[in-house]
């Protein structure tokens, strides 16, 4: 309309000198009167880069331990098939004995020591007959299944990636899950992340559209964060989604899926042997984790509800030069007020 005029806010994503080229054009353009670029814009803060778009999960797999190398492609087995497909068949048979030790030890415990969340959704898992003492469940089944409850879908990696890459895989709803099975030596705990650890443990949790969400948040709060912000994070996903407790009808119960999945942890954290403190991320976020053993300190959330508000708290004070939310149907991260950003 003739005299009217509008105000507009433009958020520029790259370097401070992407912005000021941007202003030079702008203020040569005789239909716009006036630009104002923020006091600190040559002061911006560089933001880490992260995943934008769930197919960016890609460059996520920067790992910490490869416990398998002949999951990498660099291993000359790799493009062997004859190879690959005899080690898949006696890997499997490995699996289905153990895994059916290990199903039948943890599926007694459940009822007495896990929360109601993983019990009513770890039945759903064998109702479905997707979980059972004596069947291989496939990752794939696992995976659409978890798709259909709360949207999460498992992704094969090939070990433990770092803190980062995994964070950042939660905040697209995907889970980076290990393929190979803990030593046959020790099959009621393990020190790594395996296949018993993930179905047992995880899933039945990531079931639960509450819990799903829960991750979620952790996961989108690590975008962007510095080294020690996500060090932070890591620490509390420690002490929670993996070794975390809760109060339920005045009993402890576990919903970490590490306890979940060690039945000789999952005996001890619940006993009167550990040291056991009030969950509070702020003190959590700074306290020393054992991955080698069991914990010597759990925290216990008072109730399952808590632990995730809790969390979601501590996650709004975390300082992001910009705000960031999911966009489920595009599989992707829309960013507002960015201030700066570095490409490596």
């Amino acid at each position: 309309m003739d005299g009217a005029s509008l105000d507009l806010f433009v958020s520029v994503e790259g370097k401070p000198n992407d912005a000021t080229n941007l202003m030079q054009i702008l203020e040569k353009n005789s239909l716009i009167t006036d630009v104002t670029a923020p006091s600190d814009i040559n002061n911006a803060q560089e933001v880490p880069w992260f995943p934008r778009h769930i197919s960016d999960l890609d460059k996520c797999q920067h790992l910490l331990t490869k416990f398998d190398p002949d999951l990498d492609y660099d291993h000359p087995g790799f493009s062997d098939k004859t190879y690959r497909k005899r080690r898949t068949e006696i890997a499997n048979i490995a699996f289905e004995y153990k895994q059916a030790h290990v199903y039948a030890n943890l599926s007694g415990l459940y009822n007495t020591h896990a929360c109601k969340e993983h019990i009513r959704n770890f039945h759903i898992l064998e109702e479905e007959g997707i979980y059972s003492q004596h069947n291989l469940p496939q990752l794939e089944d696992v995976s659409n299944f978890l798709k259909k409850r709360t949207g999460f879908q498992l992704r094969p990696v090939a070990g433990l990636l770092l803190p980062r890459d995994f964070l950042a895989s939660l905040a697209f709803r995907v889970f980076q899950c290990t393929q190979y099975l803990r030593h046959p030596s020790k099959p009621n705990h393990t020190v790594e992340p395996d296949c018993i650890h993930e179905l047992l443990g995880h899933v039945p949790m990531l079931t639960d559209p509450e819990f799903a969400a829960f991750s979620q948040e952790i996961g989108l709060a690590s975008l962007g964060v510095s080294d020690a912000d996500i060090k932070k994070l890591a620490t509390i996903y420690w002490f929670t989604v993996e070794f975390g407790i809760c109060r339920q009808d005045d009993q402890l119960k576990a919903y970490g899926a590490s306890l979940l999945s060690a039945y000789g942890e999952l005996e001890f954290a619940l006993s009167d042997k550990p040291e056991r403190l009030p969950f509070d991320p702020i003190k959590t976020a700074l306290q020393p984790y054992d991955d080698q053993s069991y914990q010597s300190t759990y925290f216990i959330a008072e109730s399952f509800a808590d632990v995730q508000e809790k969390i979601k708290e501590y996650a709004k004070s975390i300082k992001h030069p910009f705000e960031l939310y999911y966009d489920p149907d595009q599989e992707m991260i829309k960013i507002q007020n960015i201030t700066g950003r570095r490409e490596d």
